[in-house]
């Protein structure tokens, strides 16, 4: 198959292959331990770790594009600074 029209450079696979092991890493994550402790941060509402997982992979891509289009500093400190928006959210959210 020729995949040549789709752009598959050395980041945009990172970007899909990390996306996709998250998934499978929370499938299995769920598999060993169900139910993931539901509880109320400071959004007020109760969340899952699939709930925190998708705010914080939301958040990530917001991060990412403001930093495209405010900066013109390297892309990697936005993976920098988006892994700790995650940490934060898995911790408090």
């Amino acid at each position: 198959m020729d995949f040549s029209w789709m752009a598959w450079t050395l980041p945009t696979f990172l970007f899909f292959a990390t996306i996709f092991l998250l998934l499978i890493g929370m499938g299995v994550w769920e598999y060993v331990s169900p139910g993931g402790n539901p509880r109320v941060g400071i959004l007020h509402f109760e969340t899952t770790r699939g709930d925190r997982l998708f705010i914080s992979l939301l958040g990530s891509a917001f991060i990412h594009i403001a930093w495209l289009g405010f900066t013109n500093l390297n892309l990697w400190w936005a993976v920098a600074l988006s892994l700790v928006y995650t940490v934060l959210v898995f911790r408090y959210v």
